[in-house]
């Protein structure tokens, strides 16, 4: 996840970013396994961003 880290912070304020996932942001800590790390990456994401929740069935 250092990598994953590594890139939001290259790209926080400089260029876009579109990220998905099934898990929602609290269940993150178990991807970052560093409450630090996670509330870091989460900030990065959400700072000008538009969050899209859909929930429908998954294919």
């Amino acid at each position: 996840m250092k990598v994953l880290f590594h890139l939001l912070a290259e790209r926080y304020e400089r260029g876009s970013i579109l990220i998905t996932s099934n898990l929602a942001f609290r269940h993150w800590e178990s991807i970052f396994e560093d409450p630090m790390t996670t509330a870091a990456a989460i900030d990065r994401i959400v700072h000008h961003s538009v969050i899209l929740e859909l929930n429908l069935p998954s294919y």
